[in-house]
């Protein structure tokens, strides 16, 4: 009996052993993104990449988490909150010119994906940018992306940006109440918000950078706008993760390219869209020309982009800018 214990005890030992020697299945890299307003239809593809299950697939853990303007996005990022942005392109060019390293390795919008919408009470003294002198004009945040867009469309028209008032109103409801209450004449948002406003009668469009056209005739050019970018110091120790986040996000561009609205409307968490799935729908259909088609930077973005920086950020006027190290096409090529 003592024999059989013995020889059992002794199998498990062995058993043990050689399970032992088995290599440790690997915990799924863990990645915290901030988005720079996670409901905000040129940042879709965060969430959507999260509801197809594409994260997971990669082997990655990621959260997601959100900040109303992308000013705040970026800095999170750089007090290492987080690993990456969903955010606008720009913010990389800015950022160098302040000695920091960002690079965005996947660009999720072509376009800006904005609409610069004109109450209606204020629609008759207000038909194009032109007309913005002693106006107040809403955006998300000082220092935002639509801060610099909105003091560049108004300096095509021979406007300064001392001849009118930006006031920061955030972005969806905030922005509404806003432009309801009348404390701006005009603002820029995004999608489902500008719907929203349309549907409702109280907005109309003043300039539209939805799609390439609009984009090209408000701007000169295109503007590669949502993206998700890193500090490139994590990036050169975390290539195999960025690799996996690039892998993802484009799968998730190639599904929006194939899919109907409709079809992603219904990938999306219902609180989304409230109690108006049409109204997300339309609002989802007017944004699908902004999507990129493969995660890689436009030909001429980078310029088009700095060359707004340059006229309205201090901190970049006058300023040199390494573009090539603002963002990189290395893990988007690698994506079959």
């Amino acid at each position: 009996m003592n024999k059989r214990i013995s020889l059992t005890l002794l199998s498990l030992a062995v058993a043990g052993a050689l399970l032992g020697s088995l290599p440790a299945q690997a915990a799924p890299a863990r990645i915290t993104i901030m988005v720079g307003g996670i409901n905000k239809m040129v940042y879709l593809p965060a969430k959507l990449a999260e509801q197809l299950g594409y994260f997971k697939e990669e082997g990655l853990d990621v959260e997601l988490q959100s900040q109303p303007a992308g000013v705040d996005a970026e800095n999170e990022l750089l007090a290492g909150a987080v690993q990456a942005v969903v955010g606008f392109y720009d913010h990389a060019i800015d950022l160098q010119t302040k000695g920091k390293e960002i690079t965005a390795i996947t660009i999720l919008g072509q376009v800006p994906g904005e609409v610069e919408l004109v109450s209606t009470r204020s629609a008759s003294h207000f038909q194009s940018m032109a007309d913005a002198r002693g106006k107040t004009l809403g955006v998300t945040g000082l220092g935002s992306s639509t801060n610099f867009l909105t003091q560049y469309l108004a300096s095509r028209h021979g406007i300064s940006s001392k001849q009118f008032t930006v006031l920061p109103v955030g972005a969806d409801n905030t922005f509404i109440a806003a432009m309801k209450q009348g404390r701006i004449d005009a603002g820029m948002t995004t999608e489902p918000t500008a719907s929203v406003m349309l549907k409702s009668g109280d907005a109309q469009i003043l300039v539209d950078m939805r799609t390439v056209e609009g984009t090209v005739k408000a701007l000169g050019g295109l503007y590669p706008a949502s993206s998700v970018y890193v500090q490139r110091n994590w990036l050169n120790g975390h290539k195999e993760e960025a690799q996996k986040l690039a892998r993802a996000f484009v799968k998730t561009l190639k599904f929006i390219n194939t899919h109907s609205a409709e079809q992603i409307a219904d990938k999306m968490p219902k609180d989304y869209y409230g109690n108006n799935k049409p109204l997300y729908i339309q609002a989802l259909n007017n944004s699908l020309p902004m999507y990129s088609q493969d995660g890689k930077m436009p030909k001429g973005g980078p310029e088009t982009v700095l060359a707004v920086l340059s006229g309205f950020n201090p901190n970049v006027k006058g300023k040199h800018v390494d573009l090539s190290k603002t963002y990189t096409d290395e893990f988007v090529n690698q994506v079959k």
